[in-house]
């Protein structure tokens, strides 16, 4: 017992506990517990996995043991702890395992990822990999980029993620909607519009096109305008720049 070492982080607006011991020449073991554990609970898997090369942490978690308590413990959420562990293990510099996409991202340059990115998803089929594939295994290099998107811009767009990097791209917006407090009736009361290219791959999704074609997306955006694009892809304002800049200026127009 006397070998675990305990510190303190600011994580999230709180001082929380860890417990920790091991050098980690073979990686990072977490420890987690429940109710009524803390931290306490597995100091002696914490010892064996450190002596067999691990190093091994155990967080109290926000409320518990010694870590401190929230302002507001009734409104506490999964999220929290989720969001605190990412936390301490960034705080700890402890490498998280990438996502897939992450993964699949990181075999390549940024601008190859850019590169690939457009050519897929500028067709109209919805690119899926096969059992055994990534997204990236699609990509052919022999394959031009589309006539509309120049090395110029695929220049521009790799310095860009050069500078960001994808990891939170690939997570805001689409891996977090289905965390979207969405209202029982939604409504978007502004005019709208909607450009968008018949050779979309979006619409190939199920239920996509006949939402927009049908109509029914007017139920919860009742003043839209949408404009369909018969040669226009899922880049369509920088496929056709001019064509969608008129529909643009004309309907803000309309709207003055």
């Amino acid at each position: 017992m006397e070998k675990i070492e305990h510190s303190f982080l600011s994580i999230r607006g709180l001082n929380l506990h860890i417990a920790h011991i091991g050098k980690g020449e073979l990686g990072t073991v977490v420890f987690l517990h429940g109710f009524p554990e803390i931290w306490y609970s597995w100091r002696h898997q914490m010892i064996a996995v450190a002596e067999a090369g691990f190093r091994a942490i155990a967080p109290d978690f926000r409320g518990y043991g010694l870590s401190e308590q929230p302002p507001e413990p009734e409104k506490a959420t999964w999220e929290d702890l989720v969001d605190d562990l990412l936390a301490i293990l960034d705080s700890l510099s402890i490498p998280k395992k990438p996502g897939r996409a992450e993964a699949d991202f990181a075999r390549f340059d940024v601008k190859t990822v850019v590169r690939t990115v457009y050519i897929l998803f500028s067709k109209s089929e919805i690119p899926i990999a096969g059992e055994g594939q990534e997204i990236m295994d699609l990509a052919d290099s022999t394959t031009p980029l589309p006539e509309w998107f120049t090395d110029e811009d695929l220049a521009a767009y790799a310095s860009l993620y050069e500078k960001s990097g994808f990891k939170f791209p690939l997570q805001m917006p689409y891996r977090s909607l289905t965390k979207w407090a969405y209202e029982s009736d939604p409504k978007v009361e502004v005019p709208a519009l909607l450009v968008m290219g018949e050779k979309d791959y979006c619409l190939k999704f199920p239920g996509v096109e006949d939402y927009i074609r049908s109509g029914m997306v007017k139920n919860v955006v009742p003043d839209l305008e949408i404009i369909y694009m018969p040669e226009g892809s899922h880049f369509v304002q920088e496929q056709f720049p001019d064509q969608v800049n008129q529909h643009i200026i004309k309907f803000l127009k309309s709207h003055v």
